[in-house]
């Protein structure tokens, strides 16, 4: 069985919001299961998606947290 392990930041995908709401969630699923069908012939109900979600205060960029590496980006860029 195929496992599909999906990373996403607990950002969401518009200004505000916490997470990516359930039809991104819903989207993503189906279409990696596709993805795999068209891809490698396994068939979606044989296919195991996972989303996880990441706090922003638990990934890095450039050797530093994330909120960090963006202030001190936009920072030089004006």
């Amino acid at each position: 069985m195929p496992i599909i392990t999906i990373q996403v930041t607990r950002e969401g995908s518009t200004p505000g919001a916490a997470s990516i709401t359930a039809e991104e969630k819903a989207a993503l699923i189906k279409g990696s299961s596709q993805l795999l069908l068209d891809v490698l012939g396994k068939p979606p109900e044989s296919t195991f998606v996972v989303i996880e979600e990441v706090d922003t205060d638990n990934w890095g960029w450039g050797g530093l947290p994330v909120q960090e590496f963006r202030r001190r980006r936009a920072a030089q860029t004006g």
